[in-house]
């Protein structure tokens, strides 16, 4: 295909070769690397960091950008702390052959207006930014419920402030912000460096790809009509655990089209279901 396909794949398993596994069914060759065996990527040495490299090149699995939990904690907590796990993760990323890193900009205080935040917001973005380029990785901010850049114009705040930052575009996350898709799509697409595949109804409920409120296939549409090939599939969808249960032997149902028997078969939904959107371009 002419687009870059990578998979959040721990949401097909826990287990890497299990990982690798699903992307291989499923045409995928890059991963957005998040979980391994249970634990963040984050929490291996670099001699593990090493070990986990070779694995995905012997399976012809690349890491197409890091999944960190960077700028997830308050935004009055310990940021020399941070920075330290940052820099780590950024070492793995030269180790794993990673050019982009995704973060986010803060948990804020309930309830409190995020515009007396904004200054310290902009300064540790513009840190976090300026780091990843000294290690030659991008950093690319996610549009995430109760952080600082959940809605669209605070997002371009981050964009037009800090010019080394990228930006990740995530559909059901707006949705679940209340923010509408296609204004969020207008403001923001000339700052966005790849698309998270997700989506979801206005009531909060994750969907498949284009069956939700995030107006998916229309964004997609106009991604790749600006050049854009990047694309990061995030499923999460649910697993109905007592299903398997109830069926049949042989059977692959799905409850509502929103739950499925296994995490397995909810990555591979997901993941033929934005294939058929790309060929259906």
């Amino acid at each position: 295909m002419k687009y870059q396909l990578a998979a959040f794949s721990d949401e097909s398993s826990p287990n890497l070769l299990e990982q690798i596994d699903a992307l291989k069914r499923n045409g995928y060759t890059f991963m957005e690397i998040r979980k391994i065996d249970k634990k963040s990527y984050q929490e291996l040495t670099l001699d593990e960091t090493k070990e986990l490299a070779k694995i995905l090149a012997d399976n012809g699995i690349a890491v197409q950008s890091l999944g960190s939990s960077i700028g997830k904690i308050k935004i009055d907590g310990d940021f020399d702390a941070h920075m330290e796990l940052y820099k780590h993760a950024l070492e793995q990323g030269n180790i794993l052959g990673a050019d982009k890193i995704r973060l986010f900009s803060f948990f804020l205080p309930q309830g409190e207006d995020p515009a007396q935040f904004k200054n310290l917001v902009l300064d540790r973005m513009g840190i976090i930014a300026e780091t990843a380029k000294a290690f030659g990785i991008k950093a690319c901010h996610e549009n995430e419920k109760g952080i600082y850049g959940d809605v669209a114009s605070r997002c371009l705040e981050l964009f037009q402030a800090v010019p080394e930052l990228g930006g990740i575009f995530d559909p059901a996350n707006f949705v679940q912000c209340g923010q509408d898709t296609l204004e969020a799509w207008e403001m923001l697409h000339p700052y966005i460096t790849y698309m998270h595949i997700k989506d979801s109804r206005n009531d909060g409920t994750i969907v498949l790809p284009g069956t939700g409120d995030g107006h998916v296939p229309e964004i997609i549409k106009k991604y790749t009509q600006q050049g854009g090939k990047l694309f990061t599939l995030e499923p999460h969808l649910a697993v109905f655990d007592g299903l398997a249960d109830l069926e049949q032997e042989g059977q692959t149902s799905h409850v509502g089209h929103m739950a499925f028997e296994s995490k397995e078969a909810a990555f591979d939904c997901a993941a033929q279901n934005l294939i058929k959107i790309l060929n259906d371009l």
